[in-house]
């Protein structure tokens, strides 16, 4: 296993003010009060009939796109010039759009990392006041990181008395049980069975654990994770010390294996900008965030009155932490890892990355059952952002693809030039990629520096997995891409990149 070696400082117990009650921080427990006074005014079962994904576009949304195909599909026949003029104009608008966007969101990424180099992360060391903490680890088809996981969850800093964990297996799943049983769990640990007749998603295992979790708080974890140890002490700081409306806090994700080939390079590559400057970046502006499916730490009584997680979306994690800022709750994050492997094999990651192309397409279509709701509940900055990052995140696998071809294709024949506009954006959109993966933090290793070189090559690949994702959605859409896991094979000590060192 990789060793830890944290570069913060760190503050051994926090400035809490007032008397302690037993089990729990006194502003924390005031807190987080506040937050369900929120929740409490929309109920489970409204939750689940209006964001659940489970039979997909409404009437309304299917009619409407309908009609819009219908009507540009004349106009194209009446006009097609000017209809091409206008499809054209929109892209590079649209494209331009989304350069300044991710722009923005790295400068201030990068700004609040160096901020953040100079604060100390908290840990309360209070043992005998902290509270219950459950930790939900879904499994499926998992048996051979089974003592891997165990060995991860010995190692977390809290009071074993107070540390609930369920490893969450499927019925049928008869080996990965036998190998939880085998495996050195910490003394309580819940083997849960999840019983057939959902469908077999990890939200529906998540439901079903969370509907029986005891703790105060509750974190997600998946199979392959190795969390700091840490880092469930980080979190409960965090709430103690945010305001009333932050019910849940994202820990970073840290890619492992860069050296194993091209793809676990840029998955891990993607995976520093994604949680060392994007996320940040959100969470600073207050903007709505599409949190990660695992480690995500949350109010428990939150999460719960917001309606769990929809066990019908592919991308459980987005949705759930979009829907908490329909209700002016936030996300907010932490530094301490979670260390993870990439996949490794283009099959592996082509089935992973078509699944979060799925869900996301999902969660837009569930978010836009009615605009007009969505608008005044997010406010017009947070509305107009959740377009830019998650429709952002459908269209650029779409159009990554048809682009290096149009740009392979102008090279060689000089047909279908994009102009000197189209170039300069290009080379923009390029060069802030670049930027981000200069800026994001986390060790510099061959592997991400040969991995920021051919970044060229990379993306386009990002059309294939669309475009499965997009066949999925009328065949299956609700089918589960399993990425199949083994044990983290390192054993070199070396030091794990925590948001901050570069």
């Amino acid at each position: 296993m990789r060793a830890y070696n944290s570069n913060f400082l760190v503050s051994e117990s926090l400035p809490f003010n007032g008397e302690h009650s037993p089990n729990i921080v006194p502003a924390s427990k005031e807190k987080e009060r506040s937050a369900l006074e929120v929740l409490q005014q929309v109920s489970v079962a409204e939750l689940a009939d209006a964001y659940c994904c489970h039979g997909g576009l409404t009437f309304s949304q299917r009619r409407l796109l309908a009609q819009s195909l219908s009507v540009l599909g004349l106009l194209g026949l009446l006009a097609p010039l000017p209809v091409l003029f206008c499809l054209s104009f929109l892209f590079w608008i649209g494209f331009a759009t989304l350069i300044l966007w991710r722009l923005v969101l790295v400068s201030v990424g990068f700004v609040q990392r160096l901020r953040d180099a100079l604060r100390p992360v908290h840990l309360y060391r209070g043992d005998h006041l902290l509270p219950v903490y459950s930790v939900l680890v879904p499994v499926y088809r998992e048996a051979p990181v089974m003592a891997q996981l165990a060995e991860a969850l010995g190692k977390l800093s809290w009071p074993a008395a107070k540390l609930d964990i369920q490893i969450l297996i499927e019925a049928d799943d008869i080996e990965t049980l036998n190998a939880a049983h085998a495996a050195d769990f910490p003394r309580g640990t819940r083997k849960t069975i999840v019983p057939p007749g959902g469908p077999r998603t990890k939200p529906n295992a998540l439901n079903y654990g969370l509907a029986r979790a005891y703790g105060n708080y509750v974190c997600i974890y998946d199979a392959e994770d190795r969390p700091h140890p840490e880092q469930l002490r980080e979190a409960h700081a965090k709430f103690a010390t945010s305001v009333p409306e932050t019910v849940c806090v994202q820990a970073p994700l840290v890619g492992d294996n860069g050296g194993a080939g091209f793809v676990a390079g840029h998955w891990g590559l993607e995976y520093a900008v994604q949680f060392g400057l994007l996320l940040p970046a959100q969470a600073k502006l207050k903007l709505p965030i599409s949190i990660g499916g695992t480690s995500n730490h949350f109010r428990t009584e939150a999460v719960k009155a917001a309606g769990g997680w929809d066990a019908w979306n592919v991308t459980e994690d987005a949705d759930l932490g979009l829907r908490l800022a329909r209700r002016g709750l936030r996300v907010s994050y932490l530094h301490l890892p979670t260390l993870e492997d990439a996949p490794e094999r283009f099959g592996d990651w082509t089935a992973q990355r078509s699944r979060w192309i799925k869900g996301f397409i999902l969660t837009w279509c569930v978010l836009m059952r009615e605009p007009a709701t969505l608008y005044r509940q997010l406010g017009h900055r947070g509305f107009w952002a959740l377009q830019l990052t998650l429709g952002g995140a459908v269209l650029s696998p779409l159009v990554h693809g048809p682009a290096a071809l149009m740009v392979l294709i102008s090279v060689m024949t000089q047909a279908l030039s994009p102009g000197v506009w189209g170039w300069g954006l290009l080379g923009a959109g390029m060069s802030v990629g670049i930027l981000g993966e200069l800026l994001a933090p986390g060790r510099w290793t061959f592997s991400r520096v040969a991995a920021i070189l051919t970044r060229p090559l990379y993306w386009p690949l990002h059309s294939i997995a669309a475009g499965r994702a997009v066949w999925e959605l009328a065949v299956r859409p609700y089918f589960w891409a399993k990425t199949p896991h083994q044990p983290h094979a390192t054993e070199t000590p070396a030091s794990c990149s925590t948001g901050l060192s570069a």
